[in-house]
């Protein structure tokens, strides 16, 4: 594989998908057809699938395991039909979360043990990781006042309706995956300006990136 993998992450409304739709559309016109712009869980017709099923707020009695091995899955697919065939033809890969996501929510959010998800999808993934992951860091309460605020009620999901403590957990679980992994993870300050989120992220991707531009 020739490409270049780079995931966005970060806790509830700390506007990483608002940063990669700008981005994308700075970069799109000096990228074309060699820039994959693509999300977690989804990213092809089966992801997009079992995303519907792990979001619906009507799946009250889902078991965190199962929701674990959901995205696990989900991830799966992802990789075989939509990043592997990209990354193998030389392609910049930007992606909507990815493993680290699963690792903070469900790991750390759901209390089911982070080493035991990291495995889960070590499995799954076959050891693949990122090139570069921008992490949008914010406090659980900025994040959730964001949500609230900004979202449209009828895109609020399963994890969105968490009480703060889970929050709580998923965002301590980031920042130890940040300190343990500083090469791979980059931390940016997501309460800053919009315009500085995306102008740090964007220097992040050129450096990373930087035969595409």
């Amino acid at each position: 594989m020739s490409g270049t993998f780079i995931s966005f992450e970060g806790p509830d409304g700390a506007g990483k998908t608002s940063a990669l739709n700008t981005i994308t559309a700075q970069i799109q016109p000096l990228l074309g057809d060699r820039l994959t712009i693509t999300r977690e869980p989804g990213g092809n017709p089966i992801s997009e699938s079992i995303r519907a099923i792990i979001l619906d707020r009507a799946n009250t009695d889902m078991d965190y395991r199962t929701e674990a091995l959901l995205y696990a899955a989900a991830r799966r697919q992802h990789l075989a039909q939509t990043i592997l065939p990209a990354l193998t033809a030389d392609k910049l890969v930007l992606c909507d979360r990815y493993v680290d996501s699963s690792v903070a929510y469900q790991g750390a959010g759901r209390q089911i043990g982070e080493a035991e998800v990291a495995r889960m999808n070590e499995f799954a993934t076959d050891g693949l990781l990122p090139d570069l992951t921008i992490y949008f860091d914010v406090p659980a309460e900025v994040g959730l006042k964001r949500i609230q605020a900004h979202r449209d009620p009828n895109k609020v999901d399963r994890l969105d309706v968490e009480q703060a403590a889970f929050h709580d957990r998923v965002r301590a679980a980031y920042l130890r995956l940040q300190a343990a992994h500083p090469e791979r993870i980059k931390l940016i300050d997501a309460t800053q300006a919009p315009d500085q989120v995306v102008a740090q992220a964007l220097t992040l991707i050129k450096q990373t990136a930087q035969r595409y531009f």
